[in-house]
């Protein structure tokens, strides 16, 4: 594996623009596409925490390291179908890792890195618990975090080394196996596996045809470039914004996503710095990060340049239309169009893309009323309200979807229900866990856990079908409560986690946990109050209302919130309320 240049001139990022004709993941294997994307000038690029470019990264250098780390595995004694965990930094050292696993007939497993929240226990648990699921051959892992992962690999009784001392191991020349496209290319294990993993088994045809299928859908062109943050062991950053710039031979700037914590304006310093058009992705709060941070004393176009950002792709989470518009109301200025915005929708299971918007169509609205997505009669003495859901597109190419009833039967145009897919892309199935897979798959289709309706081809994701909390017969998603709590001066979205319990009398009633940073035992008071009324004026519910800590409601790996985790650690007395008097 290659070491990084020597700071003798400034790095030069590998060029947007490229003579060799592009071809949209139109491979068999994910090799053949390295192996094109290989003889041109395109590349990976890596920024440090305030976006200046650290490694230029050729698709050229990408397989020859690859191929010199497939040849090491092999003398390692790695044989085609083993699992290699690899902890996915950001970083090439991971991009040669993933790719030497491939070609060495392997199946490379993306693992998370620690969190900031959780400690050195918690990280080592998921570890273990991840390494358990998918029983690899080894754990490779950066040098920095040896100490936690080690404590995993040994815990599972897995060879476990940093990729600095693997790279110092031999790398004879051997054959390499031949790969065919109903192989596995990779696991992948969804951001919220952490008690019970799911490694998602994704073969070398599926991630090809999902690849060409959102690259198809949104176009890509010639001055196209990517610009990331997101994560490579959840699957947009993984499938989206590293594997589809090989396959579909993208050049793209990354910035780590603890960095992207930490500056999350570098992210849009570094699109107004690309001189071609910009293709880039993030969920919901990426957004709203950063338009929080832009303070309404600064003209946005005093620093950025936003006007060539062609697809502001929006995904892995509830997309909300009032954090879209005020990124929009922060950046307009500085160029940034609102048709810029590409709504999508997608999970592991499916490789990644189900929907995605045409592009330049941007964030189209429908007004549900409640009483539709609770599927209930309303009774006539409430008012009637309206919730906003977000048109997440049409589906991809070779992609079907159906909405259905719980029993399977299919739905009609605006009917809500499960959604299920069917296409090439979809998962084999979850990895030695057929009963797992039996209860979500069937002939071919996916249930996606999910709850949604169609509309002229368009789908409308309402929310997740094991979220939904049913009082009286009636249901409610726990989104709508969380939003209703944000709308309270002093919260923000992340700060509430909503899920159904059970009372000692057998009834089931919505919880609400809200962190809260006030030490003032009266104001806590009077803030739960408050949170308890606007509960009840929204969903016309009594809750249980528990202020909590800062930095107690857990994430996935993605950062998303965890409301299974959070209502399993309440129930069992790990998440400790403040004592308020009555």
């Amino acid at each position: 594996m290659t070491t990084a240049p020597t700071p003798q001139s400034a790095p030069i990022a590998t060029p947007t623009e490229d003579a060799l004709p592009r071809r949209y993941a139109n491979f068999a294997t994910l090799g053949e596409a390295l192996d094109y994307a290989a003889t041109g000038v395109r590349g990976l690029n890596f920024h440090d925490a305030r976006g200046t470019l650290v490694r230029p990264y050729g698709f050229a250098e990408l397989r020859d390291d690859a191929l010199t780390t497939a040849r090491r595995l092999i003398a390692a004694g790695v044989a085609p179908e083993d699992r290699i965990a690899l902890v996915a930094e950001t970083s090439a050292e991971f991009a040669a890792l993933f790719f030497g696993v491939v070609y060495a007939g392997a199946w490379p497993v993306p693992l998370p890195l620690p969190t900031s929240f959780g400690g050195r226990d918690s990280y080592i648990d998921q570890l273990r618990v991840q390494l358990g699921s998918c029983d690899p051959r080894m754990l490779i892992y950066p040098p920095e975090l040896a100490d936690m992962a080690k404590a995993a690999a040994e815990a599972c009784g897995v060879e476990g080394t940093d990729w600095a001392s693997f790279a110092e191991q031999p790398a004879p020349d051997v054959a390499l196996p031949e790969a065919t496209s109903d192989q596995i290319a990779y696991l992948q294990y969804s951001s919220g596996s952490t008690r019970f993993p799911h490694g998602v088994a994704i073969t070398h045809e599926a991630l090809l045809n999902n690849l060409a299928a959102h690259s198809h859908g949104m176009a890509i062109g010639p001055t196209d470039r990517c610009v990331s943050w997101l994560p490579w062991y959840h699957d947009m950053g993984l499938v989206g914004c590293f594997l589809s710039p090989v396959a579909n031979q993208v050049s793209t700037d990354y910035l780590k996503t603890e960095d992207f914590a930490r500056r999350p304006l570098a992210w849009l310093d570094l699109i107004s710095r690309n001189q071609g058009t910009t293709l880039s992705y993030s969920p919901t709060f990426g957004y709203d990060i950063c338009a929080r941070r832009m303070s309404s004393q600064t003209k946005a176009s005093d620093r950025f340049d936003l006007s060539r950002w062609r697809v502001a792709g929006n995904g892995a989470d509830m997309i909300r239309p009032d954090v879209m518009q005020k990124f929009v109301d922060a950046f307009a200025d500085a160029g940034f169009q609102a048709s810029a915005f590409l709504p999508s929708y997608g999970l592991a299971e499916a490789t990644l893309a189900v929907s995605l918007m045409p592009p330049g169509e941007g964030i189209r609205v429908e007004l549900v009323e409640e009483t539709e997505l609770s599927g209930a009669d309303r009774d006539g003495n409430r008012p009637q309200r309206f919730r906003a859901i977000v048109n997440c597109g049409k589906p991809v190419r070779d992609m079907t979807v159906e909405i259905r009833e719980e029993d399977g039967t299919p739905l009609p145009e605006r009917a809500i229900g499960k959604v299920w897919c069917k296409g090439p892309s979809v998962m084999v199935g979850y990895f030695r866990d057929p009963a797992a897979t039996e209860a979500c798959m069937a002939d071919g289709w996916l249930d996606t856990g999910d709850m949604g309706y169609m509309s002229d081809g368009y789908i409308y994701i309402v929310g997740r079908a094991k979220d939904m909390i049913i009082v009286n017969g009636k249901n409610h998603w726990p989104q709508d409560i969380e939003w209703a709590v944000e709308q309270l001066p002093g919260f923000k979205a992340g700060d509430i986690a909503a899920f159904a319990i059970t009372t000692p009398g057998g009834e089931e009633t919505p919880a609400v946990l809200v962190q809260c940073r006030s030490s003032d035992e009266a104001e806590r008071g009077r803030l739960r109050d408050a949170i308890r009324e606007r509960v009840r004026s929204v969903t016309g519910m009594n809750c249980v209302i528990e202020l909590i800590p800062p930095r107690t409601l857990p994430r996935t790996s993605s950062g998303k919130l965890s409301r299974a985790k959070a209502r399993n650690l309440y129930l069992a007395g790990e998440i400790k309320p403040y004592d308020i008097a009555a």
